[in-house]
């Protein structure tokens, strides 16, 4: 894969689809005129060095377009801060310093030559992908870009389910067979197994938004006849059981690049869940939203998130008052069904909670 370079702009882009936005993009005044990028490091740091407002991303990018895929930058890439026809910008430096950055950005660089031997020096360099620096903590989220799934309750229970184990064994792991019953299978079909979680119901609406089907296994159907299935367990997070249900694995990418955006006509929601926790979360958790692909959320989609107000009792006119929200953190979505979204939170200046409010963000959140 080549390298690409990256460059952060200070203030709007010219022509680009953000310029009805005339707010300039703010860089912080203890932003470092040099940075060397480290392993560990993720874009959404790299960016709340610079950047006061740091999930305003699409309006600071500024890419060379005859790079591929100008999200990536590396460890060990040094990245400097200019300024240039009056905008302050972070790029990588490709040794040439702010001179350069200007020609690249102008278009007008050409090849670079070594003053003393007269060969061309190279200007991009090949790099496994699993080196890029990450959008986002991918340690954080791994676990549910191809784990558990939110479904719709009609299809979780319309999918074929374990219907019994081999020598009439009711449970089964990793290396193990099991017999499953359900229309529409076919050998070589790969399956993961889950089993019914909580329903997620929107707080306000009361609607169901579908069923959180926790992963067990993965595995494959190796062979079929009428109804029944024999299913081989490739991997299994805990024990098979008799009625898990069996759902068609999806194809999702392991390392995925996330463009952080800012969410186009997306109403405010609330949080529903704060997974693996009881209730509360901070930085790197993982929450549940009551906004999905119906609602037009994407990947990549940033919310601010505030702590819902407390209900106090005003004594003067003895009646209750709820208080105004207080802002709380930033989340942004890496998957999404299609009336929920599974969302990290990126900051947190308080604890998270359940029922936390969610909304498109604005400067200073």
């Amino acid at each position: 894969m080549k390298k690409p370079v990256l460059l952060l702009v200070a203030g709007l882009l010219a022509g680009s689809a953000f310029a009805a936005d005339s707010q300039a993009v703010d860089i912080k005044d203890t932003a470092p005129e040099r940075y060397t990028v480290q392993k560990g490091d993720t874009l959404w740091d790299i960016s709340n060095r610079y950047l006061k407002d740091p999930w305003r991303w699409p309006e600071i990018w500024e890419v060379n377009p005859q790079v591929r895929n100008p999200h990536l930058i590396f460890p060990g890439d040094k990245l400097l801060l200019c300024r240039i026809e009056d905008r302050s910008v972070v790029a990588v430096d490709a040794g040439g310093g702010c001179a350069e950055v200007a020609e690249r950005m102008t278009g007008r660089a050409t090849a670079r030559v070594d003053a003393n031997t007269g060969k061309l020096l190279p200007q991009v360099r090949s790099e496994p992908l699993s080196v890029a620096i990450p959008a986002v903590s991918l340690q954080s989220i791994r676990a549910f870009l191809s784990g558990s799934r939110v479904v719709n309750v009609e299809d979780f229970e319309k999918a074929p389910y374990v219907l019994a184990g081999v020598a009439h064994r009711i449970i089964a792991g990793a290396g193990e067979k099991v017999y499953a019953r359900g229309s529409n299978m076919a050998a070589g079909d790969n399956y993961g197994v889950y089993r019914r979680g909580k329903p997620y119901i929107d707080p306000d609406t009361g609607e169901v938004l579908g069923i959180e089907a926790i992963d067990v296994a993965s595995g494959k159907i190796s062979a079929v006849k009428g109804e029944v299935g024999t299913y081989e367990i490739a991997r299994s997070t805990q024990e098979v059981r008799i009625e898990d249900r069996l759902l068609l694995s999806e194809s999702m990418a392991v390392t995925p690049i996330f463009h952080p955006r800012n969410p186009d006509n997306v109403k405010p929601g609330r949080i529903l869940q704060v997974m693996n926790s009881l209730g509360s979360g901070g930085m790197n958790s993982v929450v549940v939203i009551n906004r999905g692909e119906r609602e037009g959320v994407q990947q990549g989609h940033t919310f601010a998130l505030y702590q819902r107000g407390a209900v106090v009792r005003d004594r003067t006119k003895d009646e209750m008052i709820q208080l105004p929200a207080e802002s709380a953190g930033l989340a942004m979505v890496f998957r999404t069904f299609n009336k929920v979204s599974y969302a990290i939170i990126l900051k947190a200046s308080t604890v998270i909670k359940q029922g936390d409010e969610v909304r498109p963000p604005v400067s200073g959140d």
